[in-house]
């Protein structure tokens, strides 16, 4: 495949988790059989950690509670996670591609960006940070527009592309790192990646694929996680993707 964007070439042939191990691991999650409850409960844990990484303060016995069972909350403490939750469904039954992206980042920030800022890619410069360290410099908003013109060529070849189980989880990663490094949103994007990520799986491999404890796995690694993002590079236009296997290796640990 001729990608745009995505440093493929570069580091696919050093990802050497095999086929068949894969394979088993997937294998070894159980087919939904309550769809609705069932995505429910994996989907709270995915919205849970998902937002803890972000600071959310939500405990996933709590918020099962709320989401299975109906317990009460005040409305302040399940917003965030419960806005998510909304985006993760929405991805479920919609297909990826910018403008559902778009939308379900618009569903994920409802109370927390302003709506002219909701479903919008950026227009102004931006940073990351973990706690008060600065990881990286994002795209130039110059840039943002045209990055992202390439992102979604490369997804849609992949989408419509027959891969591997392998392929599937590296270029899923991948999708995740990428995005994250354009950081094209004005906030939000850290979730957005995460949902993209699972998005993709999903859209390959199935339902079964939204049991995937990445979201965990990422929280209960939150150091590692952004060590492995700032190992690439300082700056978007010098960032070295040979340093990418550590990250693309995160989501195979946690199946």
């Amino acid at each position: 495949m001729k990608f745009k964007i995505l440093p493929s070439e570069q580091i696919l042939p050093h990802f050497l988790v095999q086929e068949e191990e894969l394979a088993n691991r997937m294998a070894n999650l159980q087919e939904f059989q309550n769809t609705i409850q069932d995505f429910t409960f994996y989907t709270s844990s995915s919205v849970v950690y998902s937002s803890k990484i972000e600071g959310v303060d939500i405990e996933l016995d709590s918020y099962l509670k709320h989401k299975l069972l109906g317990v009460k909350f005040l409305v302040d403490y399940t917003k965030k996670a419960d806005d998510l939750f909304e985006a993760y469904s929405f991805a479920r039954s919609s297909i990826l591609n910018e403008k559902s992206l778009l939308a379900a980042h618009k569903l994920i920030t409802k109370n927390f960006l302003s709506a002219s800022e909701r479903g919008r890619w950026r227009r102004s410069p931006m940073f990351v940070m973990s706690g008060e360290k600065i990881l990286y410099v994002a795209t130039d908003p110059e840039q943002v527009k045209g990055e992202l013109v390439k992102f979604f060529a490369d997804l849609s070849l992949l989408l419509k592309t027959a891969l591997t189980i392998r392929e599937t989880f590296f270029y899923a990663s991948l999708l995740h790192l990428i995005f994250l490094n354009i950081h094209p949103l004005n906030d939000g994007n850290g979730r957005t990646a995460r949902l993209l990520e699972k998005w993709f799986l999903a859209s390959k491999l199935g339902d079964k694929a939204w049991q995937i404890p990445s979201e965990k796995y990422y929280y209960t690694n939150k150091n590692q996680y952004y060590h492995n993002l700032q190992r690439i590079g300082f700056e978007y236009d010098s960032m070295d993707y040979n340093k990418a296997l550590p990250f693309v290796n995160m989501l195979v640990a946690c199946v």
